[in-house]
Formats: structure tokens, C-alpha cells, sequence
């Protein structure tokens, strides 16, 4: 979990693979008006993220997936669906955030939202089943930080 450009995507796929888990990228979720809308420059509303949440959660295997769960109320409806849940926040500052989005080719979401991104964020708290990891860090290093963490450390 995290903001746009936090590594996601590579962490999610990294985790999976350790863990003989399936990967589930959350872009690929949004329905196409919530694309065309981000694509646009336009942040989601807490409307528009309802069924994609929903469509998040995995069914009958044990996933890994990558969203951005930006507020305790999308991480509590998650839970809500599998209690078991664990989240990895990648922490990143603005900064980074923003020349990594720019540097993207062909992905839907501007570096224009990088700040939307923000404002939203809730970081998780020290009673939610969360890992906080520096998304600056290298792959391997996130992977053994949160293969050897328990939540909220």
C-alpha cells in the first residue's frame, strides 16, 4: 500500500513470488470511467473507490496484492473481507513520488495526482496489521524487512 509511485507493483510481485502467493496488480481492477477520470488528472472520490475494493479481494487463494489503500477506511473495508490481512506501506516523500510517476511510460496515472495522493493519505496506525517499509530501499531490503516483520513495526 502507499501513493502512486511508491513500487507497488515491483514489492507486490517480489512478496508473491517468496511467497508462493498470487499477485494481483490493483490498477487493473479500476473500471474504465475510473482510468479515463485518473487519466484525466481527476483523483478517485471515496465512491469511486467502493467496487474496486471489492474487487480487490481475492477468492480461494492466497493473494498479495497491490493497492493503494491510502485511508484507515479502504484498509478497514479490506479487512472486513479478510481479516487476515496484512499491509505493507511503502513510505516515500513527495519528491520521489513525483520523479518516479513522471517517469513512467504508458501507465494511466499523471504525475499531477502525486499531491492528490498525498492529501489523502492516512498512515496506517500503530493498532492496524501494518509493516511501514522505506520505499526508497531496495527490493531485496523491503522483501526481508517484511518477510521477518510483524504488523505495525
Amino acid at each position: 500500500m502507499g501513493v502512486a509511485g511508491c513500487g507497488k507493483t515491483v514489492m507486490g510481485e517480489a512478496l508473491a513470488e517468496a511467497l508462493g502467493a498470487v499477485f494481483i496488480e490493483g490498477d487493473r481492477l479500476h473500471p474504465p470511467k475510473n482510468v479515463a477520470r485518473m487519466a484525466r488528472g481527476e483523483p478517485l472520490t471515496d465512491a469511486l473507490r467502493e467496487g474496486w475494493l471489492d474487487a480487490s479481494v481475492g477468492e480461494g487463494h492466497k493473494p498479495v496484492a497491490a493497492c493503494s489503500a491510502l485511508k484507515r477506511s479502504y484498509r478497514n473495508r479490506l479487512l472486513s473481507f479478510c481479516p487476515g490481512i496484512v499491509f505493507l506501506y511503502l513510505k516515500i516523500d513527495r519528491e520521489t513520488a513525483r520523479r518516479r510517476v513522471s517517469g513512467r511510460k504508458g501507465h494511466f496515472m499523471p504525475a499531477s495526482l502525486v499531491d492528490s495522493q498525498f492529501a489523502t493519505l492516512e498512515e496506517p496506525e500503530p493498532d492496524e496489521p501494518a509493516v511501514t517499509a522505506d520505499g526508497a530501499r531496495s527490493v531485496a531490503a523491503i522483501l526481508k524487512q517484511a518477510l521477518s516483520s510483524s504488523p505495525s513495526s
